[in-house]
């Protein structure tokens, strides 16, 4: 019986996942409280959009995925005054190999993304503290639901019924 189990553990893919590097390509912030000479009391409404991307490098294997985040806090006694807006494109390259083709999209959209975060949701806190806010610490994000938001919301434009 041991051998069974390892003959077909010999034959399961063996998946490889590096991160070769991570990187900011893009940041935005601005402190529009102080610019307009804001004062008193806030009461801050975050609104945060998520978009993700993928695409193949030349390099065999290597793969960047990015993470961009919209980031818009408004007060909530007057939804008109905002009070920071902050832009960030983080990205991340990887090697990946052993990934099925056809599992290959919602791997680079959900396990990518995932071990981008952590980092990501580190720079976020330390830019708004660092802007003259406390510091902003991101909840978690589902990647897996959004992936499916997002192939949900892709159906519908096309007609398409959702698969289940």
């Amino acid at each position: 019986m041991a051998e069974t189990g390892n003959g077909a553990a010999a034959q399961a893919p063996q998946i490889q996942l590096n991160v070769i590097n991570q990187f900011v390509r893009d940041l935005s912030f601005e402190n529009i409280l102080a610019q307009k000479g804001g004062q008193g009391e806030v009461q801050p409404d975050i609104q945060v959009q998520v978009n993700l991307d993928a695409k193949k490098r030349e390099a065999e294997n290597q793969y960047e995925v990015s993470i961009k985040l919209n980031i818009e806090n408004r007060d909530k006694t007057n939804t008109d005054k905002k009070i920071f807006l902050m832009e960030i494109d983080y990205a991340g390259l990887f090697f990946i190999a052993g990934v099925p083709e056809e599992q290959m999209h919602p791997f680079l959209l959900i396990e990518c993304p995932r071990l981008l975060f952590p980092f990501l949701r580190r720079i976020v806190s330390d830019i708004s503290r660092d802007g003259g806010f406390p510091p902003l610490n991101l909840d978690n994000i589902d990647f897996m639901a959004l992936y499916r938001q997002e192939l949900e919301r892709r159906q519908a434009a096309s007609g398409q019924a959702p698969a289940n």
